[in-house]
């Protein structure tokens, strides 16, 4: 094998498994260790992938994208299945919170063209007008101070409408989610509070998101991956986090 092509198996392998260990790959390719360092040292110049001791492992990247008008267009099929997944876990007659994601907007757009019976209780301005001449929805708004970039409620008027209330499910959106350390994190401080606040008040939590924020970290830490009860996903992630993930319990929808 030339070393381009080791190179390309090395970034596949790193793709499907999360993490290298110079070891295990001395032995896939038959070379030595100090071979395959000098391989994860050109990847790493790359901009490839993060050298560690023993190993490497994926880049994550910081999210950075506040606004919520931008966010709406990213991604809009793997969301529509994220979001047909939800609203099949939705009981009837059930209260349930959406939270500030553009994830949530489309269930809100599933739930308005269902007959499903329910009380939807949240934060986002979008949904409130989606939802608000559905005669088979009950819509509650929680009020507070409107944060302009996410066209919705959050903060500490937010938050004390919550502690109200115990809802039966909650769908929280998140920017990235860090299997390594168990880390849920969004980029703004108070949509961080107000999401914990909703977890809080909810009997079962359910993290909406696409499957590349597992390479993603906001800069506001939420929550832990302890915190919620499953996630609901587009598509299963690589082989090493859905280890990490079942060892932990979570379960993936």
């Amino acid at each position: 094998m030339f070393a381009e092509e080791r190179l390309l198996e090395i970034l596949t392998i790193l793709n499907s498994e999360g993490k290298l260990k110079v070891k295990d790959l001395s032995t896939r390719f038959d070379v030595t260790e100090d071979c395959i360092r000098k391989d994860l040292k050109s990847l790493e110049n790359q901009g490839a992938l993060k050298r560690t001791y023993g190993g490497a492992i994926q880049i994550r990247e910081s999210s950075n994208n506040y606004d919520i008008r931008a966010r709406r267009e990213v991604n809009v099929q793997s969301k529509t299945t994220i979001a047909e997944k939800a609203f099949d876990i939705i009981l009837d007659r059930e209260t349930v919170f959406l939270d500030l994601s553009t994830t949530n907007i489309l269930l809100a757009k599933i739930l308005a063209e269902s007959s499903k019976r329910a009380t939807i209780v949240t934060n986002t301005l979008e949904i409130l007008n989606i939802l608000s001449f559905q005669n088979n929805i009950t819509v509650v708004a929680t009020g507070g101070v409107l944060n302009k970039n996410l066209l919705g409620f959050t903060g500490s008027a937010t938050i004390e409408f919550l502690s109200k209330y115990k809802f039966d499910r909650s769908f929280i959106g998140s920017c990235g989610v860090n299997v390594f350390d168990r880390s849920i994190t969004t980029f703004d401080i108070d949509d961080g509070i107000t999401k914990r606040a909703i977890i809080e008040a909810s009997k079962k939590s359910y993290l909406v998101m696409e499957n590349n924020k597992f390479h993603f970290d906001g800069n506001y830490k939420f929550a832990t991956l302890d915190d919620i009860d499953c996630i609901v996903i587009d598509e299963l992630p690589n082989s090493e986090t859905l280890r990490i993930l079942e060892d932990l319990n979570i379960k993936l929808i």
